[in-house]
């Protein structure tokens, strides 16, 4: 449960200037404030790094530029419809990072990069389609819906698709961990 728990901050911390800007936006219905406060956000999570002496990963510097993107277009423009379809540029930028094998070896534990890393590198592909996936869903619901209706459904399903995917992975990583585990403890038993 300890992995499970490290694996989600991180993702948690990756998505929260998305999240931010998402609740902000749902409370006050303020785009330029929503989009203010999730891009100092992002700022201040490089900040923190920075100031902490830790390296910053791929993921999270594509997400600051993400973020300060298509947030300052935002502004500019103060256009709701760039707006609503700003996730699926974010959503194919992500998905294209997420093509680079590997990618998400920064949320496993060592374990896990030692025993599966073969389905690290399979489900990384599928959280890649899963970007795609739901970069086409928001150009249908940017189209079809109202602000305040395309925020409360991407926001719904940004949540449950990426939780589930995650739930699923970290099941089947574990479940083929332990057999992999089971199969090398007896193969040295054996010798």
């Amino acid at each position: 449960m300890k992995n499970l728990w490290a694996a989600g901050k991180l993702l948690l911390l990756d998505m929260a200037s998305t999240l931010v800007f998402l609740i902000l936006y749902l409370l006050t219905r303020n785009i330029p404030l929503a989009v203010a406060l999730g891009m100092v956000l992002g700022f201040g999570q490089i900040a923190w790094e920075v100031a902490r002496k830790q390296p910053i990963d791929t993921m999270q510097w594509v997400s600051l530029v993400l973020v300060v993107a298509s947030g300052s277009a935002t502004l500019i423009a103060n256009d709701a419809r760039f707006m609503m379809l700003k996730p699926s540029l974010v959503y194919l930028a992500v998905g294209a990072a997420m093509l680079k094998p590997g990618w998400m070896n920064r949320y496993l534990p060592a374990i896990a990069r030692e025993l599966v890393p073969d389905i690290a590198v399979m489900f990384g592909f599928v959280w890649s389609g899963l970007m795609f996936f739901s970069a086409a869903l928001n150009v249908i619901a940017a189209l079809s819906f109202s602000v305040a209706t395309w925020a409360s459904f991407m926001s719904a399903y940004a949540i449950v698709s990426k939780l589930g995917l995650f739930l699923i992975q970290y099941a089947a990583m574990r479940s083929i961990g332990a057999r992999r585990r089971r199969a090398q403890s007896a193969a040295l038993a054996m010798t």
